[in-house]
């Protein structure tokens, strides 16, 4: 939409109506305006699925792999596509704004949210960032690229003060921003921290370089509930608050304009921005009649979900990263099978996705169990046990153990009380975990209630969970009688992660129980409310001892082990990066009784791996989305190749710290993080950044480097690489720069650009890698501008930040510039591998 015809919107509007649309009309909407056409937007979390306003486990979501799968592809037109599919979950759920990507980095491997955000680098996150931006928004949907800026840890993250000096900022934390914006992508949400002493949604980066040098004509949104101040936010470059509708604008807002506080052109630009967003999205129609409603141009929903299972499925196996593969153990022959070991908490109770808000309630889940079965059927046996119990947190009461007790349908009847405990509303729900019951402004708690029909003799562990006064019977019999007191102001704790209070109660197999959850709705305290309940156990000697025991009968044994939702997730910070309970003693003990022994790691970041040299075979799956057993059995037999390469560094520890002192996180080691901080320390990490192996081999032959290039202008490599191996595959080929000598602070080494190739058995390919004219600049501070030392750079090719078996030199600046060559043609710097 033209400029004038959107001036022409905003002059229709007296100044209540402007502000008026500056604040959320809902938790999850913007206010409509029908007098110029302009409808309500809906938002929703991302980037996990698309959830829609509601959390509801009725509705559910295709659930894609965490943001750290995808960065794993390395693969830019797959992740397009995966935003497409994004896009079309949106319109199905009348969705407008997705709230994702997250395109804060890796700064430590401590980052509770590090699941949600893609890489330690900024070229691989803007790039991986971009390419799901385009795919979203092809589909008509709004991406937001989130959380601007350095919102890379949780701890105290609503108020900490983050201090990077402006070379680091500006190379490292603002880069993958900057490339969603030449992505065009349509909103960007400010972060709750502050920055260099300014909370972002009050901090002048929104307008510069945001706005101002990259020139973003978006609306930025603040994180919700992230501005907390009238004049100061109003002034800055911050356009939408949200959620409403209430808030720090409003009528506060009208009266600091009258004022002359805040500009009146400052509210226009506000306004403007987000009728062009509005535009974009298909929620402006200046032509709609009065009562602003118009025919919906979302598509019908649609059941046949097939081909957007196929796609999670291969992108299951496409960000799959086999870390180690002794005597190619791995794919798993399965003619060669009679009896296969599937062991591990995380094998039949598979994390699909982290914890917080970018959780979606999934279609359906394929377990590590279902795939390896449903793979194997007819050809292998197939026995489990979980061998060891990490999870602390109660499991909320489904479908497969508990009923409504009107109804008799599998579930729990919850009902919304008023304050003299008189019925106001009652539903069918499908879990124990309510997040959000029906919204009535009269109700005073929430009930759950179910028939428990316990499938073992024994102790079992029932709890509650939600702020206020909770309560918890089984049978009339009061377990649990307590006032929770709130003590955070974190929204992801608050609204999604209440505390439990718990009991415990001895129960016959085949006798119902009935359960009874209430708490007390107060101001402030979020309407979540969980019932839940846990079966005896084995106790943890009993429960290895068992998992040895079928491991030392099998031909193979695959053992997933993985972290829990207290350890990965929104609003906490990780305290180590250990695998919890005894997993690390399982993976050791079978592993010594069966030496054909995989090890799948079902996490969203780092963790230690004290045990890697003792099993033949290590493969990390992520997060994976809801295909995740499909998609595991597919690279596990050789279906598909593990394509996927290490996104960040996985190490022994972390080398910096997510606390704050004081409110302050002095991000003190400036340009070093990841592997970039690795490659200056005498000991290497335990896989560097970029690794990763296939089911074949490859040798890096030569690289074609341009002998010079122009300062300011892009440069191509050429890589020819041969496939060794004896079946076909892909390879991620990455390109990286050096300075030894230099006047500049730099890193070591940093990625400069990558490309993949596929080939045949014995093919030779080659590969051109592109190389952007910012990955040869640095940031002056003194200067306030991109600059270009001009000399030699050292081109490092290979594939990892450590493994580059081929290197050339690229001059700037020294001699006139000159096109490269083709390789094979007289090629002016043509280098053999050692």
């Amino acid at each position: 939409m033209i400029i004038d015809e959107l001036d022409r919107l905003v002059e229709k509007l007296d100044l209540e109506r402007k502000v008026r649309l500056l604040t959320g009309a809902t938790v999850w909407s913007t206010h409509a305006e029908p007098g110029i056409g302009l409808r309500a937007m809906v938002t929703s979390d991302g980037p996990a699925g698309v959830r829609g306003e509601g959390w509801d486990e009725r509705s559910p979501s295709l659930t894609l792999p965490s943001a750290t799968a995808l960065a794993a592809t390395w693969d830019d037109d797959l992740v397009r596509l995966l935003g497409g599919l994004l896009a079309a979950e949106a319109r199905r759920k009348g969705v407008h704004v997705l709230l994702a990507p997250t395109l804060n980095l890796h700064r430590s491997p401590l980052g509770g949210r590090h699941f949600e955000c893609y890489s330690e680098d900024p070229l691989l996150t803007g790039r991986i960032g971009a390419a799901c931006i385009r795919g979203v928004q092809a589909g008509g949907v709004a991406a937001t690229a989130k959380h601007y800026v350095a919102n890379d840890s949780e701890t105290e993250r609503l108020t900490l003060d983050a201090r990077i000096d402006e070379q680091t900022l500006r190379e490292l934390y603002l880069a993958p921003f900057e490339a969603a914006v030449e992505a065009g992508v349509w909103a960007v949400m400010s972060a709750y921290n502050g920055v260099n002493g300014t909370t972002m949604s009050e901090n002048p980066l929104l307008a510069d370089p945001l706005k101002a040098a990259w020139g973003f004509d978006g609306v930025v949104v603040s994180d919700w509930g992230g501005v907390r101040s009238t004049t100061p936010a109003a002034r800055a470059a911050q356009d939408l608050a949200m959620p409403g509708p209430q808030g720090p604008w409003g009528e506060a807002l009208v009266a600091a304009v009258r004022a002359g506080d805040v500009p009146e052109a400052a509210i226009d630009d506000k306004v403007r921005r987000l009728l062009r967003l509005a535009f974009r999205v298909g929620a402006l129609d200046p032509g709609l009649p009065a009562d602003g409603h118009a025919a919906a141009s979302d598509p019908a929903p649609h059941e046949d979900h097939g081909p957007a299972r196929a796609l999670l499925r291969r992108a299951v196996a496409a960000g799959t990263v086999l870390l180690r593969n002794e005597d190619s153990l791995l794919p798993l022959d399965p003619s060669r099978l009679r009896r296969v070991a599937v062991l591990g908490p995380n094998a039949a109770a598979v994390r699909i996705q982290g914890g917080g808000s970018a959780g979606v309630y999934p279609l359906s889940v394929s377990t590590p169990l279902d795939g390896i079965r449903d793979a194997l059927s007819g050809t292998a046996e197939v026995v489990h046990c979980s061998g060891a119990h990490p999870r602390d947190r109660p499991t909320p009461l489904g479908t497969d153990n508990a009923r409504n007790p009107l109804t008799g349908e599998p579930g729990v009847l919850v009902r919304l009380l008023d304050a003299d405990g008189a019925e106001i509303h009652a539903e069918h729900r499908l879990t124990g975990r309510i997040l959000e019951p029906a919204r009535i402004d009269s109700a005073a708690a929430v009930e759950i209630r179910a028939l428990l029909s316990p499938e073992t003799d024994g102790l079992w562990e029932l709890a509650v969970a939600g702020w206020g006064h909770v309560l918890l019977e089984a049978d009339g019999r009061v377990l649990v009688d307590e006032e929770v007191e709130r003590d955070t102001d974190d929204p992801a704790t608050v609204h999604l992660s209440p505390p439990y209070r718990r009991a415990r109660l001895t129960m016959a197999a085949g006798r119902d129980v009935e359960l009874v959850s209430r708490r007390r709705l107060d101001p402030g305290g979020g309407v979540a409310s969980v019932l839940a309940a846990d079966p005896p156990r084995r106790d943890d000697e009993a429960e290895l001892a068992a998992a040895v025991e079928l491991a030392r009968t099998c031909d193979a044994v695959i053992v997933v082990v993985g972290t829990t939702e207290e350890i990965e997730s929104e609003g906490v910070d990780r305290g180590s990066l250990d695998l919890p309970g005894r997993q690390d003693e399982l993976v050791r003990a079978v592993a010594a009784a069966n030496p054909a022994t995989v090890v799948v790691v079902n996490s969203g970041g780092p963790v230690l791996l004290p045990w890697r040299e003792e099993v033949p075979a290590v493969l990390l799956s992520w997060f994976p989305g809801q295909e995740a057993g499909h998609g595991l059995a597919d690279v596990l037999f050789g279906r598909a190749e593990p394509g996927g390469r290490l996104p960040t560094t996985w190490a022994d520890r972390a080398l910096v710290s997510t606390v704050p002192t004081g409110g302050t996180l002095a991000y003190a080691e400036g340009l070093d993080i990841g592997y970039r901080a690795w490659l200056r320390r005498p000991e290497p990490p335990a896989y560097w950044f970029g690794h990763g192996l296939g089911y074949t081999s490859w040798s890096y032959e030569s690289l074609s480097v341009p002998p010079d290039a122009a300062p300011g202008e892009p440069l191509s490599v050429r890589v020819r690489l041969r496939n060794t191996g004896g079946r076909a595959g892909r390879e991620v080929v990455q390109v990286y720069l050096s300075r030894l000598e230099t006047g500049v602070v730099r890193p070591a080494r940093w990625l400069a650009g990558y490309a993949t190739a596929d080939a045949g058995p014995g093919e030779v390919v080659d590969v051109t890698v592109d190389i952007r004219a910012r990955a040869l600049q640095h940031w002056s501070a003194e200067h306030r501008t991109w600059r270009t030392e001009e000399g030699a750079f050292t081109v490092l090719a290979g594939r990892s930040a450590a493994d580059l078996p081929l290197s050339g030199t690229a001059l700037l600046g020294t001699c006139p510039p000159s096109r490269p060559e083709p390789v094979g043609e007289r090629s002016p710097m043509l280098l053999k591998a050692p």
